[in-house]
């Protein structure tokens, strides 16, 4: 079984730009492979709007209607596409399946050093523009000194894999200096070896109480008040009794950015394969989900204590995706946010942009800025860390600062 190697992606861009985009996946099947296309189109800052998946284990068929923000890299986005589909390779014209897979080579990892002269908005700025290059924010260190003075420390990988070169390194320079002006002193770029990005992840024992289970509440969150930043109503139903081979899972909740990432990224940890799904999208909030799953064993979920952590699981990722939190360091205010990291080890992108821009948008300056991965809860967690500077003028409400970020986080702007 053969297909030419340009239809496996075929993206069909709207005439209006009132209209969605319809991008076609047609390709060999594997577990995860939606969470995988999801997370790829999130990061490119779009939001599906409709889906369709079909799959009979070896071949799937899935159809993504999107829509999003202006000036998107289509070609780009088809690319990154095709190298997350198996069997997928730019230099084949002819792709079959099944093929040989070969476990990939991990990606190099960088540290950027910039120095620059502080100013509102500055640290948001860089990271717009680490994003726009496809340059992944795997961990971040960010400081200021007394003379206002920052030094940020960015680990990357380049998507592009094109960062070892000069060309690639000074493309960054001048689009970073293009942003960002005279406020930037010197940015430098250098391969780094695993020993230097283990020292970036703080070992569990040196966690602050404050980023702990109490602090995230993992637990559902039943009685929200409506009206509420979280109030989001989720209701996950597991029927055996529609199909003879198939489990039906029916989602209905409120629409949020990354939403169908969610749904895969706990499917695939979960192992589980859809053989058939639909995802709509009812006015401009509620979104309806059909699922058809097995097993990895290729069976129904009949067993009622793995049904029902299945549908735990679900109901709070979609209720709560990320946590956010404010917590005092003496005089002053730091933010939280713990993203749950995927059990083949990824986070989800562009938080790190969004907080920067919630922050920016508010006016508030950032004192200080980490990442780094912690277990909590006998998960893994993204754990961002920002140390506020409100500065001279009038403080900003708490409330108000945790409502922007996660408005923003979900896409409720």
């Amino acid at each position: 079984m053969g297909i030419l190697h340009e239809d496996v992606v075929i993206i069909k861009q709207s005439e209006k730009h009132d209209e969605s985009t319809m991008i076609t996946i047609n390709c060999p099947d594997k577990t995860g492979l939606g969470c995988d296309l999801c997370r790829i189109i999130l990061f490119f800052g779009l939001s599906i709007v409709r889906g369709d998946v079909s799959t009979d284990g070896k071949w799937c068929y899935i159809v993504f209607w999107v829509a999003g923000k202006q000036g998107t890299q289509w070609s780009l986005l088809k690319k990154r596409l095709l190298e997350a589909c198996p069997s997928c390779s730019s230099t084949n014209t002819i792709i079959y399946y099944p093929a040989e897979s070969q476990p990939p080579k991990p990606p190099d990892v960088f540290l950027l050093k910039f120095c620059g002269h502080d100013r509102q908005g500055l640290l948001h700025d860089v990271t717009h523009v680490l994003c726009e290059l496809e340059l992944i924010i795997q961990r971040v260190k960010v400081s200021t000194t007394p003379d206002g003075m920052v030094v940020d420390l960015f680990f990357i990988i380049d998507a592009r894999g094109l960062l070892h070169t000069q060309t690639r390194k000074d493309d960054t320079y001048y689009h970073l200096k293009a942003i960002v002006g005279d406020a930037m002193v010197s940015c430098d770029i250098e391969m780094v070896g695993p020993e230097i990005t283990a020292c970036s992840q703080g070992p569990p024992f040196l966690i602050p109480p404050a980023i702990t289970e109490d602090t995230f509440s993992l637990e559902m969150l039943d009685d929200c008040k409506n009206g509420s930043a979280h109030s989001n109503s989720v209701s996950v139903m597991i029927d055996n009794s529609l199909s003879p081979v198939h489990t039906l899972v029916q989602i209905v909740c409120r629409d949020h950015k990354g939403l169908l990432y969610d749904i895969m990224r706990t499917l695939k940890d979960y192992n589980i394969q859809i053989s058939y799904g639909r995802f709509t999208k009812k006015g401009t909030q509620v979104c309806e989900i059909d699922l058809f799953i097995v097993q990895a064993d290729g069976k129904k979920v009949v067993d009622p204590s793995k049904q029902n952590g299945l549908t735990s699981r679900l109901r709070m990722e979609l209720f709560r995706p990320l946590r956010v939190a404010l917590v005092n360091r003496g005089p002053d205010t730091e933010l939280l946010v713990a993203n749950p990291v995927e059990l083949c080890g990824k986070g989800r992108p562009l938080v790190f942009y969004d907080i920067t821009l919630a922050l920016k948008m508010l006016n508030i300056d950032i004192f200080s800025a980490e990442i780094s991965r912690h277990m909590i809860g006998g998960r893994e967690w993204e754990v961002y860390r920002v140390l506020l500077d409100e500065g001279d003028g009038p403080p900003v409400p708490r409330s108000k600062i945790e409502e922007a970020v996660w408005r923003l986080l979900m896409g409720w702007e």
